[in-house]
């Protein structure tokens, strides 16, 4: 079996379309917040590859023809953000200071924790872009001298544990506005945070994808210009 699954050059893709399907029926199923699919899926491809001794290179190897989807996958995202543009414009200021406060608030927050907890300079700057996407969030940590691995790890982290922790959060403050949930989701959890939003509706899902591109300008500005400030 072993054997056969290596010998094709697309085992990777299929395995991975296969065990997220399977993880997506999971989450439904049993209906568990800390089943996000990302994780499941990630934790059973793990497993499969650990058992099976199969070398990560060879799954890798179909599994990057998935990287070709995440252009049109993000493009995607412009279309809730089109049907919901009159609302967008009706509440410009609020939405705009909405992402700021966030954005502000995560770099902020690790910062001070960061210093807090005497973390060399080089950690700090490795977390300070967790909350966008990866590509941004590996030019920036590239930038200001982090490691850029250790980036991505921890941004698609962040991104598992804000759509697990979404819907409790919400309870908790209480947060109803569409609004406010797809901002909350968008600034602090990048895309795995907008694919949670838009679960939860459409205007959620607009301005879960709008608060990345906002989020992820507002950090590449601020993050070199902190760095700057607190390490000289």
């Amino acid at each position: 079996m072993k054997e056969i699954l290596m010998s094709s050059e697309h085992f990777g893709f299929g395995l991975s379309i296969f065990i997220y399907l399977l993880a997506i029926q999971i989450k439904l199923r049993l209906k568990w917040d800390f089943l996000n699919p990302l994780l499941v899926s990630t934790i059973i491809i793990v497993g499969i590859l650990l058992a099976t001794e199969i070398p990560y290179a060879k799954y890798k190897q179909g599994a990057g023809l998935l990287s070709y989807f995440l252009t049109p996958a993000t493009v995607c995202l412009a279309i809730p953000l089109y049907k919901q543009w009159s609302l967008l414009k009706n509440n410009f200021k609020a939405v705009f200071l909405g992402i700021f406060a966030g954005t502000l608030s995560s770099i902020g927050s690790i910062l001070l924790l960061g210093l807090l907890f005497h973390l060399p300079n080089e950690h700090i700057s490795t977390l300070l872009p967790k909350s966008i996407t990866t590509a941004i969030g590996m030019g920036i940590s590239e930038e200001t001298g982090g490691y850029v691995t250790l980036t991505v790890a921890a941004i698609v982290l962040t991104g598992i544990l804000g759509s697990i922790l979404a819907d409790l959060v919400f309870r908790i403050f209480p947060i109803h506005h569409p609004i406010a949930k797809g901002l909350a989701l968008g600034t602090s959890a990048h895309a795995i945070g907008t694919a949670k939003a838009l679960e939860l509706g459409e205007v959620e899902g607009a301005m879960s994808s709008l608060a990345i591109v906002v989020a992820g300008i507002l950090t590449v500005i601020l993050v070199p210009i902190v760095n700057n400030v607190a390490f000289g």
